[in-house]
């Protein structure tokens, strides 16, 4: 992605629409943490669709943390990890959209941190490699991510596939643990 890629600016209207699905969805995200953070256990009964939307809403939750790997880990010991993984990565990248809206609707939660600055330098040399990079690793600079690549306009398309690839990639090895580790205390305790 080049210095010249960047789009021209949005239109006001859309930038207010845009502000206000950024602002509800975030909010969505918030009421859902709250409600399902002390439900965690209760979700197996709810097998992949408790997966995928514990993926969603942790990585809609710009501020409030929710474990939505650890939930990919457990049940990759219970179900079949490779689709924990997959479902669980799908629910996470589209839970990032929200980082991208922030970005590309101008608001600038956090362009005064370094890590802003590296970040947007990266996204800018490498564009979509960067995306996926920080997608399949565990960090905590992906939601500064996804707002650079919003505020930079990466398209839609290319943002959801590269952030999917490596958070799948990264919540299927998660799950083989979850599963591996479970099978392993199976055989040690019988």
């Amino acid at each position: 992605m080049s210095s010249t890629s960047v789009s021209p600016p949005v239109p006001p209207r859309r930038l207010r629409l845009i502000q206000v699905l950024t602002a509800l969805l975030i909010l969505g995200a918030l009421g859902l943490a709250v409600y399902f953070r002390d439900r965690l256990q209760t979700l197996e009964r709810y097998g992949y669709a408790a997966v995928f939307l514990v993926g969603l809403v942790s990585n809609a939750t710009l501020i409030f943390p929710v474990p939505g790997l650890a939930v990919s880990s457990v049940m990759g010991g219970v179900f079949n990890p490779w689709i924990v993984g997959l479902v669980g990565g799908i629910g996470q990248a589209l839970g990032e959209l929200t980082g991208y809206m922030v970005g590309y609707s101008g608001q600038e939660l956090v362009s005064d941190r370094p890590a802003y600055h590296r970040v947007h330098a990266w996204m800018r040399r490498y564009g979509i490699w960067a995306i996926f990079v920080l997608a399949l690793i565990p960090n905590p600079l992906f939601d500064i991510g996804g707002m650079v690549a919003g505020a930079l306009r990466m398209p839609l398309y290319k943002f959801l596939t590269s952030c999917a690839a490596g958070k799948i990639i990264k919540n299927i090895l998660f799950a083989l643990l979850g599963y591996y580790g479970i099978e392993a205390l199976f055989r040690i305790f019988g």
